[in-house]
């Protein structure tokens, strides 16, 4: 027997869809419901087979619901989920899977209903491609999501995400909301805005000369400009501390040039390599 009867997935675009996809793969519940507001986007997940029902409307998606992910641009997902949480069994338990956790966690936590549980997540599996037609089964395998409790947090419901993350192929790792923030800051949110200023300083001149490096550097700022603007209000002041690192550094390039300081730039540049070849492929 499938560990939930009922999975509601609250927006079936990239990660949502392959939440669906992972879950129906490997039998983690009974019925997998899509609920969002585009009927477009619940009609392609319901005929990909990433849901089996599709809602538009939250009583009939969470009325009976055990387990409950909400796949939403980040400043909507704490609304939602107190919303949504009203509508809920008792015992049913709330994740998401936002990019920053700081702001929705405290949001949540100050008004979500006794009778259920929240726990903040985020599976670090994204990519610059949307809707439901790029989700795949195997996303989340092998691949990091951070669960973000805090001492308010049931023990129990965490345990429970934690597994659920673990079922679709995660390897999951424990932060409070505001360490995640300070590290996504740094690891992928200023890595997407200095990819966007890359990309905005080609003039249209030069385009047929983008090959391969400038275009692998650049293709995370194909992302979804509304997106990536609300990751940056709501994670404002870790971004710019992440932005002082990377501007020191920068910094620190320039004087070398300026010097023709050619042991300083090799240097960095050894330090650099050194860094990226840890992180393997």
């Amino acid at each position: 027997m499938p560990p939930y009867s009922v999975l509601t997935i609250v927006g079936v675009g990239l990660i949502g869809g392959s939440i669906g996809l992972a879950a129906k793969k490997r039998g983690l519940a009974g019925r997998v419901r899509g609920l969002g507001r585009s009927e477009v986007s619940l009609d392609k997940a319901l005929a990909r087979g990433q849901i089996d029902d599709k809602h538009l409307e939250p009583q009939d998606a969470l009325r009976d619901a055990d387990f409950v992910v909400v796949c939403t641009p980040v400043d909507q997902i704490a609304g939602q989920v107190v919303r949504f949480a009203a509508l809920c069994k008792p015992g049913a338990i709330l994740t998401d899977a936002g990019s920053t956790k700081a702001t929705i966690v405290a949001d949540v936590q100050r008004a979500l209903p006794g009778h259920v549980h929240f726990v903040g997540s985020h599976p670090l599996a994204g990519s610059e491609k949307r809707g439901p037609e790029a989700a795949e089964p195997e996303l989340f395998q092998n691949r990091w999501t951070v669960v973000t409790p805090t001492p308010q947090t049931d023990a129990a419901a965490l345990a429970q995400v934690e597994r659920f993350w673990e079922a679709l192929g995660s390897r999951v790792k424990r932060l409070a909301p505001d360490e995640h923030d300070r590290a996504l800051a740094l690891t992928s949110h200023v890595p997407h805005l200095v990819a966007a200023a890359l990309a905005a300083a080609l003039p249209a001149d030069l385009h047929d000369l983008a090959a391969t490096g400038f275009r692998d550097t650049t293709r995370i700022a194909a992302g979804d400009p509304g997106l990536w603007t609300a990751i940056f209000e709501h994670n404002r002041d870790a971004v710019l501390a992440a932005l002082d690192k990377v501007e020191g550094r920068l910094v620190a390039f320039r004087q070398a040039l300026v010097e023709r300081d050619r042991n300083t730039l090799e240097q960095l540049l050894a330090q650099a390599k050194k860094v990226r070849d840890a992180l393997g492929n």
